[in-house]
């Protein structure tokens, strides 16, 4: 299964210099102010805590948005491609739609969350990436791969991302245009303001391309509205979304076929949140809504397929969650959630599920070398029976430059109303399908210096139930079945170094193989995974701005590997504005990220950021 040995692991990690711009938290290092970017002045090997401020998680990678960025990425899921994540993507220029896949995962088996609620799309998770808010909406975006991901709720096998949204807080205004090749162009506006305690920003983007080939082409509308109220020991923060897109869908659910699809959707989503911390006791109660529309046109022509179908899914999440000092118990955690997601389609008919979860969690220091994280959840879906997920977590410091890490944890999944009830000429969803279920295993080592950060992870995941589609001859239809257990295993590596005062770079490889029990079923799609993922970007420090140069290389199994070139430019004219130029794929590289479906070329845009 391994096909890799351990020294020449090591070899590839410090030799090919994997591409990757992320922040590992730390608040440890005391930096020189304005010496580096933010995401240079967080790096440690403390506790990490995210928005729900839990027990701290084995291996978070974040990026964060930022005007220092010489990669001025329209839409915030490019940041992604900065972080040791798998992107599937028809054209991640645009973020019209991504498919999410962590160490070896499908697409159905990672959990999206904002602001740590969590917001899959209950049809399919080709939706997912489906998020209503603009890249000055978004403060940080953290990937959470492997055994701590379980915490958060259903969907986290191979783990969880989480679009963490900016409270308003101070008066800014911010404009800015782009246009690039295939005659793409956005303009965005964000304005933020303060009336005492109340925060308030509206956000504004319009997108649109002519696309690199025929039926590549898109337009895209995003506006937000977002209140942050303070009191007096915490705050309520609300933010509402509305975003439609109407899309060239060549081939993205039929490989190879020629099929001129179109897409359009519409997607509304409402969350709202108090929290209360004082006394040592935190008390955060949360309610999201989100609904999404979909129209899918399989043949725009109606040449070869006249099949048109509508969906409109809805989902409800009320929550609260309570966290309390306890001495030497640490900090102890209790959470409660009820939901229900419903859909109403042409093809898939009408349906509706409810779920209750509670959950248990602790975090806890045992001495100066050990920390201890545990979580207990329980959840109870009224189409399928009650399952019980959790994890245990430890860290051990051998001294203040490095530490053992090692966690376990059990995930699960519900199938999405795709998989259930979908139906067409060659294809048919199940309704017998039962829950996937995995087991995460994962230890690592993290040593870090001043100005230098490294670390490696070894994970083992255990799968069962696992759902595909597949038949068994080439004369039956394409059906969705628990029929697999999986074995992933694999290698993550991590580097961050300042080679001098102008110069750094951040790196990452992750090796992953996935061995599959097929029981002789043919599959529709095939494993679709990046075996070998390494990113290297070297980030050049200038008076005038912040420059980029960035690698990245991408391998699945049974196919050919590609290797992409990008550059960032910026310059500053002043405090309050600024010129960008990037390309991407410079080196013109045909590929396809998803077996049948071309990538676009090289692509070059410019563009001007007036920020106030």
């Amino acid at each position: 299964m391994f096909k890799i040995s351990l020294r020449g692991f090591f070899i590839i990690a410090f030799i090919i210099l994997p591409k990757i711009s992320f922040s590992y938290e730390d608040k440890s290092q005391k930096l020189e102010s304005g010496s580096l970017p933010s995401a240079w002045q967080s790096q440690d090997l403390e506790p990490l805590v995210i928005s729900k401020q839990r027990q701290f998680l084995l291996n978070i990678y974040s990026t964060e948005p930022s005007k220092e960025q010489a990669f001025n990425y329209q839409s915030s899921l490019e940041n992604l491609s900065n972080l040791p994540i798998d992107l599937q993507s028809r054209n991640l220029k645009s973020g019209i739609q991504t498919d999410f896949s962590l160490r070896g995962s499908t697409f159905q088996q990672v959990l999206i969350l904002l602001n740590g609620q969590r917001i899959n799309d209950p049809q399919t998770a080709h939706h997912n990436s489906d998020i209503p808010f603009t890249k000055e909406d978004i403060n940080k975006i953290e990937v959470i791969p492997g055994a701590s991901s379980s915490l958060f709720g259903p969907d986290a096998i191979g783990g969880a991302v989480n679009f963490v949204l900016t409270p308003p807080k101070e008066k800014n205004i911010v404009w800015e245009f782009g246009s690039g090749s295939n005659r793409n162009g956005y303009g965005l506006f964000s304005l933020s303001d303060r009336l005492e305690n109340l925060g308030l920003r509206v956000s504004v983007e319009d997108a649109q391309s002519k696309g690199f080939r025929q039926d590549t082409d898109y337009k895209k509308f995003t506006t937000s509205l977002s209140a942050n109220y303070e009191l007096a020991q915490g705050n309520w923060e609300n933010n509402f979304g509305y975003q439609e897109k109407n899309f060239g869908a060549y081939d993205f659910y039929t490989p190879g076929l020629g099929y001129p699809s179109r897409e359009w959707t519409k997607t509304y989503l409402l969350s709202s949140g108090i929290t209360l911390n004082g006394d040592g006791l935190l008390i955060k109660p949360n309610f999201l809504w989100r609904r999404h529309y979909d129209k899918f046109a399989l043949d725009e022509t109606q040449r070869r397929s006249t099949s048109v179908n509508q969906h409109r899914t809805d989902m409800f999440t009320p929550s609260i969650y309570l966290q309390k000092e306890m001495g030497v118990l640490g900090k102890v955690g209790f959470g409660a959630e009820w939901g229900q997601e419903r859909i109403t389609s042409t093809n898939l008919g009408n349906h509706s599920r409810d779920h209750r979860s509670i959950l248990f969690d602790n975090s806890m220091g045992l001495g100066d070398k050990w920390e201890i994280g545990s979580s207990l959840r329980w959840d109870d879906f009224s189409t399928f029976s009650q399952v019980y997920t959790g994890s245990l977590n430890a860290k051990f410091k051998l001294n203040e430059e490095s530490a053992f890490n090692f966690g376990i944890s059990r995930s699960m999944r519900v199938p999405s109303f795709t998989e259930l009830y979908y139906s067409d000429s060659t294809t048919i969803g199940n309704d017998n399908l039962a829950s996937e279920k995995a087991w995460n295993y994962e230890t690592g080592f993290e040593y870090k210096q001043e100005w230098f950060f490294s670390s490696v992870s070894f994970f083992l995941r255990q799968e069962k139930d696992m759902i595909d589609w597949v038949r068994s001859d080439p004369i039956q239809k394409w059906q969705a079945r628990n029929f697999t257990r999986d074995n992933v295993f694999g290698i993550e590596y991590v580097l961050r170094k300042k080679i001098n005062r102008f110069l750094s770079l951040d790196a990452s490889y992750t090796y992953t193989d996935k061995s599959i029990n097929n029981q002789g079923y043919l599959y529709k799609y095939g494993p679709n995974y990046a075996q070998h993922l390494v990113n290297t970007v070297f980030n050049l420090f200038l008076p005038f701005g912040q420059q980029e140069i960035g690698f990245s290389y991408k391998k699945g199994p049974g196919r050919r590997g590609w290797l992409l070139m990008n550059s960032g430019f910026n310059y500053e004219i002043n405090h309050n504005a600024k010129i960008f130029l990037h390309a991407e794929n410079i080196l013109n590289v045909e590929y396809q990220d998803i077996a049948g479906i071309p990538q676009p070329g090289r692509y070059i845009e410019a563009g001007l950021r007036l920020q106030w």
